[in-house]
């Protein structure tokens, strides 16, 4: 680093840079100094700051844009899960009891196999694997797979056994032990059922977290990534062990993102009793939201439906709309946003409902050095969602935080499941149209963390072969410019940052990506195998390809 003030450290030239600002659209140049944008302009202009000591890069005409944030991944269970069987790829039931077989040839008899990611809507057969498949391949080893929407997770009997889990045992509040017509458990645990295997299995020990985490960090930077809010699951009994990772590589200054961590719901009083809010932290680590669960997921067929599916029931609330109202009012009231997961039409109009309520609790329980939370509170997936609840949702402070790259895996599941009433989800365009702050993101790992593959399904709403034709319900494809948004200036702005970054801007932070093509202008269905070959976080470049 230059110690003139007036000298940047870094510059790079020749660039087709997009700054996403509406005073300066597009440059050629930025400069950079002590992590923030010194100035941004034409070559020449740039060149003239620089000394002998400035790194020069030459973009050769690529496209910069700024670095962009993921908003809802779990990021725990994403790099853990990096160390297990990866199932997103598998193509049918056969192909995933293949590589459990394969597993337990490497690993020790009673040690764990776990994977996460099947999907069996995709599969020729439309099977999920249940104990017995799973006893044929491992006899002797535990087994826990979770479907790619961790909401359900299958399991042999050894897992089951170690559990407690038999014909005796009753669901758990807001979840469900399947069993068959004799009443034996088949390994299908939905919603809160998998924490009881959860519970059983050896928990990594921290510096296997901490270096699991750090690996991760360094992988996101390959994908464009410069944040992410890392969100708890159900039960969030991994939010203790992420939260400490994430400090401890905090204070060894090897978090090269900003980063906000939520809190589990269920932890509300514990967070409250300790004086927490939202907001708490610094310019990389920061609190973010408590978690709630409004339903399930439509893969499970545990979202919440207005009408029944055509293959199960109405699916299911997971706990009750009042009680969640109260807890919200006593969220904010100690300074701490929400985030409320709801996939159904009917759990997103309850929550709906239950935001437009807070209001009168506000006035029944408010005090007079009430401070409210620094950031709204906001909907998790609005997957399904009627016309007129979106306009409902429009007049409230309150974001959407979707995922488009979930759309394209659930094409074939919500045919199945809803039918024609398939139009009403993944409705961005309608979302955005109505004013409703809509924040892009991955849901990682039930999707792949890249965001150049949530874009490419935002904008065509196509699988990478193409299909269905025209895209699914195309009416409600969103351009490549609010896709962009949608990861960098619309975050920015919600989490009050819109000084600091989401735009390529003199002051700001220096977070800035490199592509190999301008995804503004290609066809769109090569968008998702555009590359990112250049990271900088903070001024330093993180990332170069090769």
């Amino acid at each position: 680093m230059t110690q003139d003030p007036s000298v940047p450290d870094l510059i790079l030239l020749n660039g087709n840079i997009r700054t996403l600002d509406i005073q300066r659209p597009q440059t050629q140049a930025i400069a950079v100094k002590a992590g923030r944008i010194m100035a941004v302009g034409e070559n020449d202009e740039i060149s003239a700051l620089a000394s002998s000591k400035t790194e020069r890069v030459n973009l050769n005409g690529r496209l910069g844009i700024p670095g962009m944030m993921d908003s809802h991944f779990h990021f725990y269970d994403w790099a853990m899960g990096r160390q297990q069987l990866d199932l997103a790829r598998v193509k049918s039931l056969d192909e995933l009891l293949n590589q459990v077989a394969q597993a337990t040839r490497k690993l020790p008899r009673e040690n764990w196999i776990l994977g996460q990611g099947w999907n069996e809507s995709d599969w020729p057969e439309h099977i999920m694997p249940r104990r017995d498949h799973l006893d044929a391949m491992a006899p002797a080893h535990p087994v826990a797979l979770w479907r790619c929407d961790l909401h359900l997770v299958s399991v042999n009997s050894r897992a089951l056994e170690l559990a407690g889990i038999d014909e005796t045992t009753p669901d758990p509040p807001d979840g469900v032990i399947e069993k068959d017509s004799s009443g034996r458990p088949t390994g299908i645990l939905r919603e809160l059922a998998p924490n009881l295997v959860k519970a059983v299995i050896p928990a990594p020990k921290a510096d296997e977290i901490v270096a699991a985490m750090r690996d991760g960090i360094t992988h996101l930077h390959t994908l464009g990534l410069t944040g992410l809010h890392d969100v708890r699951l159900m039960g969030g009994l991994e939010g203790a062990p992420a939260l400490k990772a994430w400090q401890i590589l905090n204070e060894k200054g090897k978090l090269d993102l900003r980063c906000w961590v939520s809190l589990a719901g269920e932890r509300i009083e514990e967070a409250i009793a300790l004086g927490l809010r939202t907001g708490l932290g610094d310019e990389r680590l920061r609190i973010g939201h408590l978690k709630y669960f409004a339903d399930g997921g439509m893969g499970a067929r545990t979202a919440w439906m207005l009408e029944p599916y055509l293959d199960a029931e109405y699916g299911m609330p997971l706990g009750s709309m009042a009680e969640l109202g109260q807890q919200i009012a006593a969220a904010e009231k100690a300074g701490l946003a929400v985030m409320v997961h709801a996939i159904g039409d009917r759990a997103n109009r309850e929550v709906i409902t239950t935001l437009e309520g807070l209001p009168k609790l506000r006035s029944e329980s408010q005090e007079r050095s009430f401070v409210p939370p620094v950031l709204p509170h906001r909907i998790e997936h609005t997957q399904m969602i009627r016309s007129e609840d979106i306009q409902r949702l429009a007049k409230l402070k309150v974001a959407a935080c979707v995922q488009p790259h979930n759309m394209i895996l659930d094409i074939n599941m919500i045919e199945e499941s809803v039918g024609p009433r398939g139009r009403w989800t993944y409705a961005y365009k309608e979302m955005i149209d109505a004013g409703i702050p809509v924040i892009l993101s991955s849901d990682a790992p039930v999707c792949d963390p890249s965001p150049l593959v949530g874009i490419h399904a935002a904008v065509t709403r196509q699988k990478r072969d193409g299909t269905p034709a025209g895209g699914w319900y195309p009416e409600q494809r969103i351009s490549v410019e609010d896709a962009v948004r949608g990861y960098t200036t619309v975050p920015a702005a919600f989490y009050g940052q819109s000084r600091e970054m989401g735009t390529l801007m003199p002051g700001k932070r220096a977070d800035m990506i490199v592509l190999d093509r301008d995804i503004f202008q290609v066809d769109p269905m090569e968008i998702a195998d555009a590359r990112v070959e250049m990271t900088i976080f903070d001024g330093r470049i993180v990332y170069r390809s090769d």
